[in-house]
């Protein structure tokens, strides 16, 4: 009898390790970042006019709202961008770059076992693979719940860097704060005075922190989330990080066509600091080169 028990338990033990391995979920967001104080600094800018500003609205339409797919398990995930098709002049290269610094583009994977993380990002016709360990968030449990697509949801909060190397985290200057660095230019170079050079972009700033709001469930029991987000007792529905929202609006366990959750492998393998340190290179080259053609700053266009 003692024989029969042992090998039941071991039975049950065996099927439980299978089911969790065999265990695979689909989840779909969607991603939409405020474009309000953008639109505004553009109507106020005299330089786009009414034509241009209607051009960038529905391109920035396009880059700030987005579809995403998680494919997840128990320890690993890939979150993707759906794939669409583009009208004919309508995904040229600055757009492409622009999409690699607002969370688009490439496959990012998350190993919460092994704490680490795998992206590839294309940037200006290069290909990165960006290996690095997973962020560690200081999840605050706040109490209070919610209703997101039939699941019980709890809220969590926590503060972290604000990214330089996300275009979806600059925040407009206050008018003053403007005026003032346009004085400073002048009275550093008295000499080209005469002739102020604008650019889009000294309008806008980077928080040094900003603070990220989650609505997880522990009725799907896995630490997983959208984009980078992880470490908390239940899949993640929602994340608000004051400008960008991103919401499930799909969920489906154990679906019949299960996907391939691998890391990606093609590109130059980089850490995140090294890749942010590209990037934010480039963007200041970017901003250079238009303040000295006296430019309207980064263009969205091919």
């Amino acid at each position: 009898m003692k024989k029969i028990t042992i090998t039941l338990v071991l039975l049950l033990a065996f099927i439980s390790s299978n089911a969790q391995k065999d265990f695979q979920g689909m989840a779909v967001y969607e991603s939409k970042t405020s474009t309000s104080e953008f639109k505004a600094k553009m109507s106020s800018n005299k330089d786009f006019t009414p034509d241009m500003q209607k051009m960038m609205e529905e391109r920035m339409k396009k880059m700030f709202e987005k579809t995403f797919i998680l494919n997840f398990d128990k320890q690993a995930s890939i979150y993707k961008e759906e794939e669409k098709l583009d009208a004919p002049g309508q995904n040229g290269g600055g757009m492409r770059m622009m999409s690699s610094i607002m969370g688009g583009g490439g496959t990012y994977y998350k190993n919460v076992k092994e704490k680490a993380y795998t992206v590839d990002k294309e940037f200006m016709g290069k290909e990165f693979l960006i290996k690095d360990s997973l962020k560690v968030y200081n999840w605050k449990m706040e109490g209070e719940t919610r209703q997101i697509g039939g699941y019980t949801c709890y809220k969590a909060t926590t503060v972290i860097p604000a990214s330089k190397t996300d275009f979806r985290n600059f925040r407009p200057k206050k008018e003053e704060e403007v005026k003032k660095d346009e004085t400073k230019k002048v009275d550093a170079k008295p000499d080209e005075g005469k002739e102020k050079k604008t650019n889009f972009m000294d309008e806008f700033d980077m928080p040094k922190e900003i603070t990220v709001t989650a609505w997880y469930t522990p009725e799907i029991p896995v630490n997983q989330g959208p984009e980078g987000y992880w470490g908390l007792p239940g899949l993640i529905l929602e994340v608000n990080d004051g400008k960008t929202i991103t919401l499930c609006s799909k969920v489906v366990l154990n679906p019949k066509d299960k996907a391939e959750i691998k890391a990606p492998s093609t590109g130059k393998v980089i850490t995140q600091k090294e890749y942010d340190e590209t990037i934010t290179k480039k963007m200041e080259e970017f901003r250079q080169m238009n303040q000295g053609q006296g430019g309207r700053g980064m263009r969205f266009g091919g």
